[in-house]
């Protein structure tokens, strides 16, 4: 029976629209999913929103791992339905009638048994869901939170910046940086890059010189056009530039920081997969800030491997978004000293919980500072006022 003396009796993977962890999900006033530079932005009749190339057709994944006593634990992320299916009907074998405390085992046989054709994307969402899940589950059974289980706390309380239009807004919040979108990408030419500058120079102006401001480009940039963005706004004393181009263009990363100013920084990885991925990233691109998103890259299982691995290479992790789970991971490293808050107010000028309205009990920034509570596993509840729909196995 393992340790605990339980096993996990069941798994459920439900779809939920309008939120949550799919947080492009919104109505087309929110910021997120107004005009920003993608990879889709070369073509004009997908470049006013980022709905309209549908950023937001997959909903969110929803994972219970259930335990023999009756106990359950939660992960969330992307993928919807074809991430459900495979849940359900691949790797559900791998986790039902297993000790609860076999994660590592379960991870592995997951990611092994899925890799012809699995590795990243869809099916890796789902791996991380259930990994989420899984630990959330072990904390609840141990009465322990996640952080106190893989290693306990660096710090009592983790500074954060903000991502969104409104830097100025974070720092009055108390945020130490703001990242702002990239609105215009290659397709818009020297006039769209002369427009983005203007607006790195307001927003340099309002905020002042030491409060950090760093690009998100979400990978709709080529090389030309990135090392002019970077060169100009290492001028302004951006803290860095994120995730420039085409994940699997690994090449690309590693000329643009070779060609990097000592004031600037590159990071990326947000939409990298697991250790061997970030290897990559560490070892021929050198990358300043591994971005790994605890819901896509593995889950908590995998991002801690990633994190040791960068560890070895003295840079820092800083995973991307993710809200509640990336801060337990985030409070144990100390190569990640500082935490991302997406602003998932429309406009970008209120603090509330990243996957709202899907889970309640999440962990906010207060003046820029999270400090995590010791409730066991995740510390949050799912909402089941929000309507979701199970996806039975076939």
């Amino acid at each position: 029976m393992g340790v605990t003396g339980h096993k996990i009796a069941s798994i459920r993977a439900y779809v939920v629209s309008g939120g949550g962890g799919d947080y492009h999900d919104q109505a087309q006033e929110h910021w997120i999913v107004k005009q920003i530079a993608t990879p889709m932005s070369i073509y004009p009749e997908y470049k006013r929103t980022r709905t309209s190339f549908g950023i937001n057709a997959l909903k969110t994944l929803v994972v219970e791992v259930e335990a023999d006593n009756g106990e359950v634990g939660v992960g969330i992320s992307t993928g919807g339905y074809p991430a459900a299916w495979i849940v359900m009907n691949h790797l559900d074998r791998f986790i039902v009638e297993q000790p609860v405390e076999n994660i590592e085992k379960m991870w592995d046989q997951m990611y092994r048994g899925s890799l012809f054709y699995g590795r990243k994307g869809i099916v890796m969402n789902a791996i991380s869901a259930i990994d989420l899940a899984l630990w959330d589950l072990l904390g609840r059974l141990r009465q322990e939170p996640v952080y106190a289980m893989i290693g306990g706390k660096v710090r009592e309380e983790l500074p954060c910046y903000a991502t969104g239009p409104r830097p100025d807004l974070a720092k009055e919040m108390g945020f130490i940086g703001g990242k702002m979108p990239l609105k215009y990408g290659p397709g818009d030419g020297e006039e769209g890059l002369r427009k983005n500058m203007e607006q790195a120079e307001s927003m340099r102006n309002k905020v002042g010189e030491d409060f950090w401001l760093m690009w998100d480009c979400w990978m709709s940039l080529d090389l030309p056009y990135a090392q002019k963005l970077m060169q100009k706004s290492a001028e302004l004393d951006f803290k860095w530039v994120e995730e420039c181009f085409n994940p699997d263009d690994y090449w690309a990363y590693r000329d643009l920081k070779k060609r990097a100013p000592n004031n600037i920084l590159v990071t990326g990885g947000e939409h990298e997969a697991t250790r061997y991925g970030f290897k990559m990233l560490l070892e021929f691109c050198d990358m300043d800030i591994l971005q790994a998103d605890v819901g896509w890259c593995g889950g908590l299982t995998e991002l801690i491997k990633i994190g040791n691995l960068a560890e070895s290479y003295g840079k820092y992790v800083i995973p991307h978004g993710s809200g509640i789970y990336s801060y337990h991971y985030v409070m144990t490293k100390t190569n990640s000293p500082f935490a991302e808050y997406l602003m998932m107010s429309p406009k970008a000028d209120k603090v509330i919980p990243q996957f709202y309205p899907l889970l309640e009990g999440e962990t906010l920034p207060e003046n820029g500072k999270v400090k995590l509570p010791d409730t066991p596993g995740f510390g949050v509840e799912l909402n089941r006022d929000n309507n979701l729909e199970q996806v039975e196995k076939d």
